[in-house]
């Protein structure tokens, strides 16, 4: 399954306010990048996804943020360090771009 075109819209959409922001396709979903630095993913699914680790990713888990994590061969679950965009920026482009600016912040 390829993320949406739809998907893709909405999602640099809702950074476009960082200013020089530039995406990759990558294993059917998206990276997103903020002046050559990835700082979040677009799953397959469309969901939308911040590096987030630390204190940072333990805010973003307050919120209701979900981890991204993928299982391996072996079927274990592995954490990639990247944290749903909580639910409220989703409709809030100032706010989504205020926890893109914090999680850059934090690389």
């Amino acid at each position: 399954m390829s993320v949406s075109d739809a998907d893709i819209a909405f999602a640099l959409d809702l950074f476009v306010p960082l200013g020089a922001i530039t995406s990759r396709k990558m294993f059917g979903g998206m990276t997103i990048y903020h002046q050559g630095q990835i700082f979040a993913l677009l799953s397959s699914q469309g969901d939308i996804y911040l590096k987030a680790t630390g204190k940072f990713a333990d805010e973003m888990a307050a919120t209701g943020a979900r981890p991204f994590s993928m299982s391996s061969k072996d079927g274990k679950t592995h954490s990639m360090g990247y944290w749903t965009l909580p639910e409220a920026a989703l409709d809030d482009p100032d706010l989504a771009c205020d926890w893109a600016r914090r999680a850059l912040a934090e690389l």
